[in-house]
């Protein structure tokens, strides 16, 4: 079984920042604290409402994280500039609307005029060597898509799988299984996140095809209570159990 990576998404900590519009939580200690803790990366998402993480925030972490940043990101003209100029080991393309909360759903590439976009985005970043993702519902036709348009690896939505329960939750299981294995023999590199928690982590991160994990508000949350090197490594440990089991 491949080896499994714990990115940590910080998004959260400037939330909790930004509700005063002060300078703590710093994002950037926490990147080192999660770091500590046994992150593989980090991961943050310059919203081009700018409703948590900050230009300043991508810019410092470049310069600090010791591991790696996934930069998520928009097919936006101003967000993709600012990737090619700082160069992240990765940029996850993700849907982006200003009503939503949180990310409600994968990219929608059912359009050739929407896999224009985000095939122009990928060039863009392609050309200056960043590792590319696109995350995506988990059905064949998109993972499909994702490979014709040239992506390196695919990030599965897990939040069906999240919001589930009983039977249900085994039918979300079931189908991000096949489409990691989808992905997979298409030669892409797998990732997943969305909604996973320390409850439900475990079966997700026991998925053979699956190499990275990104996890964020529910670390967020338990680092309020414990920090936020504990709360990750307590997570690590849940994803090393999993796998090994």
């Amino acid at each position: 079984m491949r080896d499994m990576r714990l990115y940590i998404n910080l998004d959260h900590v400037a939330t909790v920042r930004q509700a005063r519009r002060a300078d703590e939580p710093d994002p950037v200690h926490a990147a080192d604290l999660a770091e500590k803790g046994g992150a593989d990366g980090i991961t943050v998402h310059l919203r081009e409402d700018r409703r948590h993480i900050q230009d300043r925030d991508v810019r410092l972490l470049m310069k600090s994280v010791k591991t790696v940043v996934n930069f998520e990101l928009a097919v936006a003209g101003e967000i993709v500039d600012l990737a090619c100029e700082l160069v992240p080991f990765q940029a996850t393309l993700v849907p982006e609307r200003r009503e939503e909360v949180t990310t409600e759903g994968g990219l929608d590439l059912s359009s050739e005029a929407r896999r224009g976009s985000v095939a122009r985005a990928l060039e863009r970043l392609e050309a200056v060597d960043i590792r590319t993702a696109l995350f995506i519902d988990p059905d064949e036709h998109t993972v499909r898509a994702s490979a014709d348009l040239g992506a390196d690896a695919i990030e599965l939505h897990t939040g069906e799988y999240a919001n589930a329960s009983g039977a249900a939750r085994a039918a979300q299981l079931a189908r991000l299984q096949a489409a990691a294995a989808v992905g997979r023999d298409l030669g892409l590199a797998v990732h997943a996140g969305h909604g996973l928690n320390y409850r439900n982590v475990g079966p997700v991160a026991a998925l053979a095809d699956l190499e990275e994990l990104n996890i964020g508000h529910t670390i967020v949350s338990r680092a309020v209570l414990v920090g936020m090197e504990r709360a990750v490594s307590e997570m690590a440990e849940l994803v090393r159990k999993a796998r090994a089991g």
